[in-house]
């Protein structure tokens, strides 16, 4: 050890001194000799072990440490050399590499990909070990609370166009729950444990959360009952005005900034036409230890259950919230960039809208395809592939049966179970006369249309476009 510390003390000095005879412009010969002296001393002193360089490479992603307590869901591998690997968790932590690597400091995307969790899966509730999520970012310095009302307003749009039944999308800031934790008297390291178990509150009742945190993590219950006594409440504005206005709360730096953060947010929402859907909620807590401000979740509102239908309970569909020191978690330097997203659960939605369907009794469809071209006799292969030549270069999403002579009723059955609206049927007689006949499936109504205008009548039946000529 004493050995090399010296070796790294004559390494400085002549550095120094290599620096030196540059700044004295000394001749060339001379600093060459100084700097065969430096490498050579360099290759003697050889690699500090005790201190590896932090190197991001796109396989190996650091994945702990920035989930909190849920990182034992995530599937920990190693490659052949022995190196630590994992299926990523989110695609938020790759993002946030991806930026670090690529220098990047001001970006907007989306990106959908497959994320993994070791977690016990529940078909009917859309959990799965394996499953497609949507996500959005914004990254980059931004005047405060505008990137992330767009993404509160994207949450929403998504979610009302896909007519999933009403939802509600909570908005809380860790700031708050952090200054709300120091005033209530729960020491610093234990804020992210006791933080998890608020964020149960939603599936079970404040007294199993209670017990959790006393019982299990060591909170004395005195503390416990002040922490009921905030993260029971929700609304809108006014609890936010409310709050600021609180004793103990607006003392504190941490929950001042989230608070008045919050206020903006609510004006900014209200321009955008959605602060109906909006609620504060102090029990939001979101477990993933990367959150550094304002935090939100979607979840559905229940309704009645229909006659035959099940209880929907997916949890939350969306979620997102504001992540500023993550990416600096992998500069070299620590160089942060402020981020803010959401995620979309792709398939926690499938579940609902296969579930809302099955029980309504209608068919789900598990195709694009708006029109079969089928044969109502033998050998009209070659005219079935003329006709959905034309459709598809008219941009009709067009297909036919791969069989010379499909029987018309195995063509029909076809679009049923597929869900196919419509069939263009070619006969000897319809060649005849210059017309297609084209079926409803599922009326079954059927009419001669003049092939010259089939385009135009499938477009009207689908919603497309008409062509202006």
């Amino acid at each position: 050890m004493a050995e090399r510390a010296a070796l790294e003390e004559l390494v400085k000095l002549q550095g120094e001194r290599v620096r030196g005879l540059k700044q004295q412009k000394a001749s060339s010969e001379l600093i060459e000799e100084e700097v065969g002296k430096l490498l050579k001393l360099k290759a003697q002193l050889g690699p500090d072990e005790s201190k590896q360089k932090f190197v991001l490479k796109t396989p190996k992603e650091t994945l702990t440490g920035k989930y909190g307590e849920d990182s034992k869901l995530i599937y920990d591998l190693k490659d052949q050399g022995g190196e630590l690997l994992s299926l990523r968790y989110d695609l938020t932590v790759p993002f946030a590499r991806y930026l670090a690597m690529n220098k990047l400091t001001n970006i907007k995307r989306y990106h959908i990909a497959k994320v993994y969790r070791r977690d016990n899966p529940a078909m009917t509730r859309g959990r799965y070990r394996e499953f497609y999520q949507c996500d959005f970012d914004i990254a980059g310095n931004f005047d405060p609370m505008i990137p992330d009302a767009e993404c509160l307003k994207i949450m929403c749009e998504i979610l009302s166009s896909l007519q999933i039944g009403d939802f509600l999308v909570k908005v809380n800031d860790r700031r708050i729950l952090d200054g709300m934790f120091a005033i209530c008297g729960v020491s610093d390291s234990k804020f992210r444990t006791i933080c998890s178990s608020v964020d149960k509150l939603d599936k079970v009742s404040w007294e199993e959360v209670k017990n959790e945190m006393v019982g299990e993590k060591g909170l004395a219950p005195e503390v416990a009952d002040r922490i009921g006594d905030y993260v029971q409440q929700h609304g809108g504005v006014s609890l936010v005005e409310q709050l600021l206005q609180d004793p103990k709360l607006s003392q504190n730096k941490q929950a001042l900034e989230g608070l008045g953060d919050l206020k903006l947010l609510f004006e900014y929402l209200t321009l955008f036409g959605i602060d109906d859907k909006i609620s504060f909620d102090l029990s939001l807590a979101r477990g993933l230890d990367y959150y550094t401000g304002v935090i939100y979740e979607a979840v559905l509102l229940q309704t009645p259950a229909q006659a035959g239908e099940e209880p929907l309970g997916v949890g939350s569909v969306a979620a997102g919230g504001r992540y500023d020191g993550l990416v600096g978690m992998f500069d070299p330097k620590g160089r942060k960039v402020p981020c803010v997203g959401l995620s979309i659960g792709v398939e926690r939605i499938f579940s609902i809208v296969e579930q809302r369907l099955e029980a309504l009794e209608e068919k789900v469809r598990t195709t694009e395809t708006q029109v079969l071209v089928a044969s109502a006799q033998k050998k009209l292969l070659e005219e079935r592939l003329k006709l959905v030549s034309e459709l598809w270069d008219a941009g009709i999403k067009a297909e036919l049966l791969y069989k010379k002579n499909p029987k018309l009723l195995n063509q029909l059955q076809y679009c049923e179970e597929a869900g196919i609206p419509l069939v263009a049927i070619i006969g000897e007689q319809e060649l005849k006369d210059g017309v297609i006949k084209l079926r409803s499936v599922t009326s079954r109504e059927e009419v001669n249309v003049r092939r010259e205008d089939l385009v135009e009548e499938i477009k009207r039946r689908t919603g497309q476009p008409l062509c202006i000529c």
